[in-house]
This record gives C-alpha cells, sequence and structure tokens, in this order.
C-alpha cells in the first residue's frame, strides 16, 4: 500500500530559506504559514539545512532575540533526504527510526520538495475514508499553504 513514490505526497517547491536569514523570519514563516520545518538552501536550491520549531525550542531564547541570529549559525546540517522517486513506505520507516518529522526530498542535491510524516498520514486516511465525519481537510479547501 505505501508503493507509490513519494513525489505524489511531498508539497513541491517548499517554503525555504537562506543561512543567511535570521531566525526571526524563520519564526515569522513558522507562524504565518503553519509549518513546523523550513528546508535552507544556498543560491543554486542546494539543500544546505533544515531548521524545525523543536531548534528554536531548544534554544530558549526570547522572541525579540532571534533578529540577531543568523540561521546558518544553529540549522541542521546532517540530514536524512529522500528523492522524489523513493517510495512512501521509506519516508514511513525513517520517521519511525528515528523520530523526526520531516525529510528534504532531493535530486541529486536540489531541494524538489519536502515529505512529513503529516503528509504519510494523510495520504493514508484518505485511502480508507474518502468522506470523514470528523476531519476538516483544510487543505483541499485552501485554508493552509501546501
Amino acid at each position: 500500500m505505501m508503493n507509490e513514490e513519494v513525489n505524489i505526497i511531498m508539497t513541491k517547491d517548499p517554503i525555504h530559506l537562506s543561512p543567511d536569514n535570521t531566525l526571526g523570519e524563520v519564526h515569522k514563516m513558522f507562524e504565518k504559514s503553519r509549518i513546523h520545518h523550513i528546508p535552507i538552501t544556498d543560491d543554486e536550491n542546494n539543500l544546505v539545512g533544515l531548521v524545525t520549531t523543536y531548534d528554536l525550542w531548544k534554544m530558549d531564547k526570547t522572541y525579540d532575540t532571534y533578529k540577531d541570529v543568523k540561521i546558518k549559525d544553529v540549522m541542521r546540517t546532517k540530514l536524512a533526504k529522500i528523492s522524489p522517486t523513493d517510495k512512501i513506505g521509506t519516508a514511513a520507516e525513517l520517521f519511525l527510526d528515528n523520530r523526526f518529522h520531516a525529510l528534504p526530498v532531493v535530486d541529486g542535491t536540489k531541494l524538489v520538495g519536502l515529505v512529513t510524516s503529516f503528509d504519510v498520514l494523510l495520504y493514508e486516511f484518505r485511502k480508507e475514508y474518502d468522506k470523514p465525519i470528523l476531519f476538516e481537510d483544510i487543505y483541499s479547501k485552501g485554508l493552509m499553504v501546501k
């Protein structure tokens, strides 16, 4: 059931920032777009890092200090990555094995997407429940940036 390619569920061309942006900009993106992971790319769109809401939380700093901190000083650079043709099951296994919730999707070194544990869950949920009773699908209604 999870043998489909990850490119069918990934967010294509995800929001991304550069290493020289500040954590203030990251914080604004997290709030505005209701996301938890931002890939960091260089000028040629090569993936160079990732920043998460957890990274900000563990810094234990106030929001007003974020404007003084560059992303390159706090971003994660050792990343698990996946290609667009890898299977959804591979992404699910990486999430389960490593307890993280986002995988940058790369073609070589170029960022082409982002897949999250929520994307995998939503994909499987929709296969079982095409018209759910309690779940409001805000993605298909255009209420959320995806």
